[in-house]
């Protein structure tokens, strides 16, 4: 069973799902409006009720979580999360209510899972196709075939602020919506064209904003049932002739949604009008169904993340082969450091094929460089913690530690740093290495063993390990090397 939470700008949902053989389905799904992306103050930080709404909700989570044998769980956060200056604040206190790791994911990568859940959910797997999501702080489009993404965007436009924004105190008047609409217009128009009706043949709504309108529109048999432009119209039109949010009332839409689907309505009719979208189809999956097919996809080897470094060396002809081989000696040293869990293992082996990606900028200087791309780039599959904690092992690759001195502080990082730094020295002085020859330790000091003769045959060995001992010292560790014949 796999489990994903989405903690969205406008609620917080829950998804408990199991992989039947061809198909994930749901046993367990949960549904809180916490409208964290309305908790966020004229200062941009999340307010003390909002950040307390948010907490008693996680843990109201946990408890279901704890109720499952779960294989793998990941939660998510958007655009609220991405937005609030005191995030880093309110995160470890939301790590601690749930109970589990929350990534903060960017609108990209928010984009992505939205499409793999939706793709997945289709049985048109040939098909090219848009896909929209109005969510409450952002909106995604993502243009692909099949389950292959082409493009993917994001807009910091949502219900939340559009609603908030425009519809003062729940006011719903003409001018107000025009005002709404044209505003969302303005997010859209530049980008539209890569996504108009000649990329695509069948345009996909996945949003909750977006299955409520249809259901609102259907049920009460505006226009002509579908989610087209004048189905639209005529539901805007209803919504003005309310007046107020507070008296709206209409057969398929729940009170608690009322207040944020006006938004959603106005960014709804701004994307049809910019991207010529005759009828919108909705689709009952998403970025919760996304994350579980992620999970599932890495649970059988197909870890996407693994592509996502493959393109970025190929991008900035890092050559393969040296990269392959400090994959495979770093991974060899970090082996016999016993590590106490596999945190760095995955991350250690991506940090080394990407360790010269900065070469194409400096040659000098290139690990800074490219730690700072790894750090920055747009790489599908990893969130910005997993690229932060990549970045810190390439800048770490050579030169003084001082630099990354704090995140020494976790002996498994530091065994990973230590790994990767002699891996480098072994490919730098052409030694093939054998394993059996070489050990290596790390506890209270770095402990080495090495043959003498490879000192002997390789005279640049001795002054590198000679300058890995100050660098190390440096920063508190002492580091012994013996030799033998």
């Amino acid at each position: 069973m796999y489990a994903a939470v989405d903690l969205g700008s406008n609620s917080f949902r829950l998804h408990i799902g199991k992989h039947d053989g061809e198909a994930i389905r749901v046993v367990k799904s949960m549904r809180e409006p916490i409208r964290l992306g309305a908790g966020i103050d004229a200062r941009g930080s999340l307010t003390e009720a909002a950040m307390q709404q948010a907490l008693a909700c996680l843990q109201t989570f946990r408890a279901v979580l704890s109720g499952y044998r779960l294989e793998a769980v990941r939660v998510v956060g958007t655009a609220a999360l991405r937005l609030a200056r005191n995030a880093a604040i309110f995160m470890p206190l939301a790590e601690e209510a749930l109970g589990y790791p929350i990534e903060i994911i960017s609108g990209e990568e928010e984009g992505r899972l939205i499409y793999m859940g939706v793709a997945n959910a289709l049985a048109t797997p040939g098909e090219r196709r848009l896909v929209l999501d109005i969510g409450g702080g952002s909106t995604e489009l993502v243009l692909g075939r099949g389950l292959d993404i082409e493009r993917v965007e994001s807009f910091s436009v949502g219900t939340v602020k559009q609603s908030l924004l425009f519809f003062v105190d729940g006011r719903i008047d003409r001018t107000s919506f025009e005002a709404a609409i044209l505003s969302a217009r303005s997010h859209f128009e530049d980008a539209a064209p890569p996504y108009h009706p000649q990329y695509w043949r069948t345009a996909y709504g996945s949003s909750g904003t977006i299955r409520a309108l249809a259901e609102v529109i259907s049920r009460n048999k505006l226009g002509d049932g579908l989610l087209s432009p004048q189905s639209l119209d005529a539901l805007k039109h209803c919504f003005i002739d309310f007046g107020q949010v507070a008296n709206i009332d209409m057969p398929g839409l729940r009170a608690d949604r009322a207040g944020t689907i006006i938004g959603g309505l106005a960014i709804l009719i701004a994307l049809v009008a910019e991207l010529g979208i005759d009828v919108l189809v909705p689709v009952d999956a998403g970025l919760r169904m996304g994350v579980m097919w992620d999970l599932y996809a890495r649970s059988m080897q197909c870890d996407r993340r693994d592509e996502s470094v493959r393109l970025l060396a190929e991008k900035f002809r890092a050559e393969t082969t040296r990269g392959e081989r400090v994959a495979h000696e770093s991974a060899a040293l970090y082996s016999q450091l016993k590590p106490s869990a596999d945190t760095y293992v995955k991350l250690l082996n991506w940090s080394a094929q990407l360790h010269e990606v900065g070469m194409v900028v400096s040659q000098t200087g290139y690990h800074k460089h490219a730690a700072y791309m790894v750090e920055n780039a747009d790489l599908p599959g990893f969130t910005a913690r997993e690229q932060k904690a990549m970045a810190r092992l390439i800048v770490a690759q050579k030169g003084n530690l001082r630099k990354i001195g704090e995140a020494l502080t976790d002996p498994d990082f530091a065994k990973a740093v230590l790994a990767l730094r002699l891996a480098i020295l072994l490919m730098h002085a052409r030694i093939e290495a054998d394993f059996s020859e070489l050990k290596l330790r790390m506890k209270s000091r770095i402990e080495l063993d090495i043959k003498r003769d490879w000192v002997a045959h390789h005279p640049t060995v001795s002054y590198w390990i000679e300058k890995e001992q100050e660098w190390w010292e440096e920063v508190g560790v002492d580091f012994c090397v013996r030799t033998s014949a």
